[in-house]
């Protein structure tokens, strides 16, 4: 499913998130310390290669919500944005962390001037956010962040299997309609 919010495409897909190359910029869902790990970050790091990791050490550590931004090395994109959600069960507000943590990776997106970025799921594996709660930060964040961009025309959420499709899938035909 796809919509276009003040000319920007949204659409929610199933699939791998190291596997868009039609995307400029993929978000990785990253670790405090830009290292690579399990889930996303670990996904990321692997395709992406060893030299991603020596970009990134200079930039570490980051704060939740904040997002920075790389070349994308072995990925068939040009950029990662880096950015890191919050541990929900550690989080006084995680919606509002959640919230900021997708913001700032579109306007960093929009600061240099990319038109695609593809999102997986941010906070919802080991840091451990609802899917459902997550969906509706995410879709919700796009649909007021939408209006100030100009750069970024299509933002595709990646989702790792049908559940998470389908409850993206959801909130983005709720909140569009």
């Amino acid at each position: 499913m796809c919509t276009e919010i003040e000319g920007t495409v949204v659409e929610c897909t199933k699939g791998d998130i190291t596997c868009q190359s039609d995307c400029e910029a993929v978000v990785n869902a990253a670790n405090a310390e830009l290292r690579p790990g399990g889930g996303v970050a670990g996904a990321i790091h692997q395709a992406a290669g060893p030299a991603l990791y020596q970009e990134c050490r200079s930039m570490a550590p980051i704060r939740t919500g904040d997002a920075v931004i790389t070349g994308a090395h072995g990925l068939p994109n040009r950029y990662i944005i880096h950015v890191l959600g919050p541990v929900y069960n550690l989080s006084e507000d995680p919606a509002l962390e959640l919230d900021r943590a997708y913001q700032n990776a579109l306007y960093i997106a929009e600061d240099h001037r990319v038109s695609s970025v593809a999102f997986p799921a941010l906070s919802t594996g080991a840091f451990g956010y609802p899917m459902p709660e997550a969906a509706e930060v995410a879709i919700g964040t796009v649909q007021r962040t939408a209006p100030d961009l100009r750069s970024v025309r299509l933002i595709r959420f990646v989702l790792y299997d049908e559940e998470a499709e389908r409850l993206h899938r959801e909130v983005l035909k709720e909140q569009s309609g």
